[in-house]
C-alpha cells in the first residue's frame, strides 16, 4: 500500500506535487497510506485534493487511512472539513 508524508505546510505552492503523488499512489488498488505526523498546516489547496482523493479512493472501492498521530490542530481541521470518514490507525 502506497505511502505519503506530509511534513511542514501543504498549501497552493505545494499542491501541484501533492496531486501527482495522490494519483499515483491512488493508481494502486490497494488503498493509500497517508501520515500527517510532521504536518504544520493544510491550506484549503490541500484540503480540496484530500477530499478528491478520498472520494476516488471509495469509487475504486479502496481507503484512505490515517497512519500514525495527527497533530491536534490537523486533526480539528480535517474534522471540520468533513473528513471523519478516515481510518485512524494507532
Amino acid at each position: 500500500m502506497p505511502l505519503i508524508r506530509i511534513e511542514g505546510d501543504l498549501n497552493i505552492s505545494t499542491a501541484a506535487e501533492f496531486k501527482s503523488l495522490l494519483v499515483k499512489a491512488l493508481a494502486s488498488v490497494t488503498g493509500l497510506r497517508l501520515v500527517l505526523e510532521n504536518a504544520i498546516d493544510l491550506d484549503v489547496t490541500a484540503l480540496q485534493l484530500l477530499f478528491a482523493a478520498e472520494t476516488v479512493a471509495a469509487r475504486s472501492g479502496t481507503c484512505i487511512t490515517l497512519e500514525g498521530r495527527v497533530p491536534d490542530e490537523l486533526s480539528a481541521t480535517l474534522s471540520d472539513a468533513g473528513f471523519t470518514k478516515f481510518q485512524f490507525q494507532k
